[in-house]
């Protein structure tokens, strides 16, 4: 399975925080700034290279002048779109519930 780093869902969340920090028309040396860090973390952490927690998060929001929960529910509506887990779970379920051929018959 992969991690959430490399799936689509964490893409669409990482465009989104890019987004949000280009919106506020902050360079990431700007962000950084805010942020009481550098701007190699800013971009490692745009470019999925470093994962925020939910704390940080919230810091990185702060520093942007963007609401968490606004975030959160764009987020989620931006997720909807995507495919989940679940349903490639039920795809696979579905396709190895299929009745299999018999590949060798009894002599």
């Amino acid at each position: 399975m992969l991690k959430s780093l490399h799936r689509r869902h964490n893409q669409v969340f990482l465009e989104l925080l890019r987004r949000r920090r280009e919106i506020g028309k902050l360079r990431q040396t700007d962000l950084a700034q805010y942020l009481g860090s550098d701007q190699a973390t800013v971009s490692k952490v745009e470019n999925g290279g470093r994962r925020l927690d939910v704390i940080e998060l919230r810091e990185w929001l702060l520093a942007l002048e963007v609401d968490f929960l606004d975030f959160m529910h764009e987020l989620d509506d931006l997720l909807k779109s995507q495919p989940t887990l679940d349903q490639r779970l039920a795809t696979m379920r579905r396709r190895l519930a299929r009745p299999r051929s018999k590949q060798h018959k009894e002599t």
